[in-house]
């Protein structure tokens, strides 16, 4: 089969076309025909080495498609489609073979591209708005990367929960995709900017309640400083380079701050798993979650998806086709 295999880290260069020998399903496991693959920065932090996988290595946390074979995996038959998550990646591939506790069906209704490019994002908003730090009605929450493939839906899921949603994004025309996405405020982020002062003017001085940062680097003074006392700072990110450490005391002096990096494996774990991808699925299908769709690449320009969503330049989500 087709795979993008990464032998050493470095550029989008490293990301090579090869012929692989697919591996049959172990008990527990799916074999999935892929009908696309997400693009994620993850992956890029794995290509750079920023997060270390061993080598040689095929790309992609998350993929949809057909089941072409199973072991031992209740709920599941030939034939199915899936959307999955794979921990140790695989998914840039004619096929892939995956954990069955981190598949689900696709219903009716929602096309292989759209669960391909949301499904990973989804369930990291889901985890974001839901359990990192629970929306409800009346709480503020800045959102950076408002116009990206976790931010729209981010923003979408806080405005449906209630939140009045403050977005960042990097350039002026992605300013209306903020909005449309249930953002009550856009600030358009530039170099000579206080995004702080700015979240500290539009709430009359209080700040938001959380901070959901996947800039990282660039933005996280600015984040900590646009808090509310006993706000919660969610850094979820490295886009512009992974953050320094903090001293606890920081949090202390700015206002009794919480900190976190929350992981999506460590929530989507087996219990909770299929009840975030049903919900996901459902707020999909009711229309409160509207992904626009996807930037859609062959397999084998996988390094130019990966150079297109570096840029910045991008909006919503980026999805390999076998």
């Amino acid at each position: 089969m087709k795979a993008i295999v990464l032998k050493e880290h470095g550029g989008p260069d490293r990301l090579v076309l090869e012929e692989r020998r697919e591996r049959a399903p172990g008990p527990g496991e799916l074999l999935v025909e892929n009908a696309a693959a997400g693009v994620n920065f993850i992956d890029i932090y794995q290509r750079t080495g920023l997060y270390p996988v061993a080598l040689p290595a095929v790309p992609g946390m998350e993929g949809a498609g057909v089941v072409r074979a199973v072991d031992g995996a209740t709920g599941f038959a030939p034939g199915d489609r899936v959307a999955y998550l794979s921990h140790g990646g695989g998914a840039y591939a004619a096929r892939a073979t995956v954990p069955a506790a981190a598949a689900a069906k696709i219903p009716d209704g929602v096309d292989d591209e759209t669960a391909a490019a949301v499904f990973l994002k989804g369930l990291t908003a889901q985890m974001l708005a839901r359990q990192v730090c629970p929306l409800k009605a009346g709480d503020r929450a800045l959102v950076y990367a408002a116009a990206g493939g976790v931010g729209t839906l981010l923003c979408q899921w806080a405005a449906h929960l209630g939140a009045e949603v403050i977005a960042v994004v990097g350039a002026p025309e992605k300013a209306p995709i903020a909005a449309r996405a249930g953002a009550a405020h856009v600030i358009v982020r530039t170099e000579t900017d206080s995004i702080a002062a700015r979240v500290r003017e539009l709430t009359a001085g209080r700040g938001v309640e959380v901070v959901y940062d996947s800039v990282g680097a660039a933005t996280f003074e600015a984040s900590l400083d646009s808090l509310a006392m006993r706000g919660m700072m969610v850094s979820y990110g490295n886009a512009s380079g992974p953050v320094p450490p903090v001293a606890p005391l920081e949090l202390s002096r700015r206002g009794s701050l919480f900190l976190t990096r929350p992981t999506l494996f460590h929530y989507a774990t087996p219990e909770r798993f299929s009840a975030m991808a049903e919900e996901l699925f459902d707020l999909l299908l009711k229309g409160v979650l509207r992904p626009a769709p996807p930037t859609v690449f062959p397999l084998e320009q996988a390094g130019e998806a990966h150079r297109l969503l570096e840029s910045g330049k991008s909006t919503g989500a980026i999805v390999l086709k076998p």
